[in-house]
């Protein structure tokens, strides 16, 4: 498992904010990586409502905020406008699908960091 510090695997998704490869978008900053199960689900919700509140907080500490879950782009594009209009919080980072392909990636990365 990737430790806080580590460098996470380079990879491209189709984002809420359009195509992002991940070096690019991290580049010179912290990013925090959240992984979560599915659009509309309240936990889910409630956890990334709060992070997006504090963006500001974040940016002043050049911390990047980034969301990750299986659900496709359209289900994150109707979640993340029904939150800004029930809640009125705008989750501005991008949100993406985790391919089977980018678990692989990983899993692949946490071995070889073991040998």
């Amino acid at each position: 498992m990737p430790r806080i510090g580590d460098q996470a695997p380079d990879f491209e998704s189709v984002t809420t904010q359009g195509k992002i490869k991940f070096s690019e978008f991290n580049a010179g900053s912290w990013v925090i990586l959240f992984s979560h199960p599915a659009d509309f689900t309240p936990v889910c919700t409630t956890e990334l409502t709060g992070f997006a509140r504090e963006t500001e907080f974040f940016t002043a500490h050049n911390t990047k905020l980034r969301g990750l879950s299986i659900d496709s782009i359209h289900p994150h594009i109707a979640w993340v406008n029904n939150v800004r209009e029930k809640m009125g919080v705008l989750m501005n980072f991008p949100d993406h699908r985790r391919h089977r392909h980018e678990g692989g990636q990983i899993a692949r990365y946490v071995a070889n960091r073991r040998k």
